[in-house]
């Protein structure tokens, strides 16, 4: 029982641990521990920062109240003080609001860790450094990418990490002439194809007709599950191409293909006039 639930993890293909499948699975146990521990160490980093500004602000209250206790001209002090708190209120009231909203996303949103993969405006990135004020961020070509925390807080944020086995998509078309049965044997090689990977695919898959365009063309998609998420981006991009080109290779099996409709091509020749040939 316990071997079965450990298989999985090294995705073997063959029901053995080899050499490559253990030096991946190693691998990939530490880049997630290398990441938990970037995680715990930015998070004390921004804690140590927020400890340090908390500290300021109680000095500042524990001078208020020293000179109160000993009863210096109060009257003076207070108005004195008041004067300081409007200015400064005045000079970073835009800058507390800032700081405020970097902390409430931070620390009670947190909608994601050192190590996640997420999606903001639609760009994959990989979260680098997490700062009070700003995030680190990593494009996939390793370029960096620095998101003000206040602004990052009004933005929808996906996070693959912290996601499900997430689903994919392979859109295609076919001649619309292409006969039932071999639609129904297209199916059945994908399923074959599939339940030949388990360690890549779920069983659950789909291939639907989406739409008949002009009357010679019929769109299909074939919907299937990952058994991991795209945080593991490259992986996620390798099974994807493996099943495109086996896809391909059912096509070309199978030897069902795609033809334009006939196109009107005119001909013009010096001298003369305009030749229609039908192509």
């Amino acid at each position: 029982e316990e071997v079965d639930l450990v298989l999985p993890l090294f995705g073997t293909e063959n029901g053995r641990i080899d050499r490559k499948a253990l030096t991946d699975w190693v691998v990939k146990v530490y880049n997630g521990r290398k990441a938990l521990a970037h995680s715990l160490s930015d998070t004390k980093t921004a804690v140590r920062q927020l400890n340090k500004l908390v500290t300021c602000i109680l000095v500042i209250v524990t001078i208020i109240i020293w000179l109160l206790v000993i009863e210096t001209n109060t009257t003076k002090v207070l108005v004195f003080l008041s004067s300081q708190l409007v200015a400064a209120a005045f000079i970073f009231k835009n800058t507390c609001k800032t700081l405020f909203e970097a902390l409430v996303f931070i620390f009670v949103m947190h909608p994601f860790d050192v190590g996640d993969r997420c999606v903001i405006d639609g760009v994959p990135l990989l979260v680098e450094e997490m700062n009070i004020l700003t995030t680190v961020f990593l494009k996939l070509n390793n370029e960096k990418v620095y998101y003000p925390n206040a602004v990052l807080s009004t933005k929808p944020i996906s996070n693959y990490y912290r996601s499900s086995d997430m689903s994919d998509t392979v859109e295609f078309a076919i001649d619309f002439m292409t006969s039932v049965e071999k639609i129904g044997q297209l199916k059945d090689k994908i399923q074959k194809y599939i339940d030949n990977t388990p360690q890549h695919w779920h069983p659950t898959h789909t291939v639907v007709a989406l739409e008949i365009e002009n009357v010679n063309k019929l769109k299909m998609a074939l919907y299937v599950n990952h058994t991991i998420t795209f945080q593991e981006y490259g992986e996620r991009n390798r099974r994807r191409t493996e099943l495109v080109m086996e896809v391909k290779r059912i096509f070309e099996e199978l030897a069902i293909k795609y033809y334009l409709l006939p196109q009107t091509i005119h001909l013009h020749q010096i001298g003369s006039g305009p030749t229609s040939v039908q192509k």
